[in-house]
């Protein structure tokens, strides 16, 4: 039987998620068989020129090029999250991009990932490449080709390169008992994607095109007392927040009170809004995470983000000087077993 796709004309509405099944990072594999897969890999690397890589992954691999300057390397890629081709470009790229910035790199070069079905007009794979061309100008590089490939739906991201001195990685093993924890963006982007209104849903979008860049720029100038730093995308805030705790031999203590969230995601999650990845991250972190938040407001701290905001520790007393850049204090970190508290 022939598949059927939507069609549209250049000046048409059209809706890129009636071409794919799951969207955005909640397409991405659960982190259980991820560890594994990577585990094995990791036992294969012995170059040691890599400051960063397999053995203590992190948001990118980190190579040396030599005393003051290292490659930043990621690459990020997922089926359509949102309708329109220009945000789906947009947001592509902004995602891909916020693994160089959460490792303190600056970004120089990015490279297509496309998969797309011959029946897709070519006007909407034009704008979905000229939205992440734009979003990768902006983060201050260049996108200089790539390749596409044919498939059943829509696939797109982007292999992106960076720069970074390699004093200055940052990772998600500097967290420090007594330090802050912070958030950059708002949580909610899949339960609000799924289940919004229109005005909501346009409110998540907006913040998941914006670029990690200035709140990295942000952490750099603290040097010493900033302490670890990730991004918190499709293993949701607990998830990417266990990383952190487990990678640094702390325990993060996170107020669900304080969590910024889109407008309408606290409501949608009352109603018991769910992606898919949500299970998925609850399996893995289980014996990692404990929760005494209600249960809307947990399932916002385990549902899966698309280019989500940049998650930090701090020392205590530099708080103030993020208040005004976006930052918002989540939490804290304490001394003992590495573990998640979610109060």
């Amino acid at each position: 039987m022939t598949q059927q796709h939507p069609t549209t004309t250049p000046t048409a509405a059209f809706d890129l998620t009636e071409w794919t099944t799951c969207g955005g990072c909640a397409a991405k594999w659960g982190a259980g068989p991820l560890d594994m897969l990577l585990a094995a890999l990791a036992s294969q690397t012995t170059d040691g020129s890599l400051l960063v890589g397999l053995d203590a992954f992190d948001d990118a691999a980190v190579l040396s090029l030599g005393d003051d300057l290292a490659l930043v390397s990621t690459t990020d890629f997922f089926p359509p999250m949102v309708a329109d081709p220009a945000d789906y470009g947009a947001v592509a790229a902004a995602n891909a991009c916020s693994d160089v910035f959460a490792m303190g790199g600056r970004v120089v070069l990015a490279l297509n990932i496309a998969a797309f079905p011959e029946h897709l007009p070519h006007h909407v794979i034009d704008t979905i490449l000229s939205a992440a061309a734009g979003v990768v100008a902006e983060a201050g590089g260049v996108v200089a080709g790539g390749h596409t490939i044919r498939s059943a739906e829509p696939i797109f991201g982007l292999a992106v390169q960076g720069l970074v001195h390699p004093e200055r990685i940052l990772t998600k093993r500097g967290a420090r008992p007594g330090q802050a924890v912070l958030l950059s963006k708002p949580l909610g982007t899949g339960i609000v994607l799924q289940d919004g209104t229109h005005d909501e849903r346009r409110a998540a979008v907006a913040g998941m095109r914006k670029l990690n860049k200035e709140a990295s720029l942000d952490l750099q100038a603290l040097g010493p007392t900033l302490g670890a730093v990730t991004d918190v995308t499709g293993f949701g805030l607990l998830g990417h927040s266990w990383e952190v705790a487990e990678r640094s031999g702390v325990t993060l203590v996170l107020d669900a009170a304080a969590l910024p969230l889109y407008p309408g995601a606290l409501d949608a999650a009352a109603r018991g809004v769910r992606t898919g990845g949500d299970r998925r991250n609850r399996d893995h972190l289980r014996g990692h995470v404990e929760s005494s938040a209600t249960s809307a407001r947990e399932a916002l701290a385990f549902d899966p983000q698309t280019s989500g905001g940049l998650l930090a520790t701090v020392d205590a007393d530099v708080v103030p000087t993020l208040a005004g850049t976006g930052f918002v204090p989540i939490g804290e970190v304490a001394g003992g077993t590495a573990k998640v508290l979610l109060r």
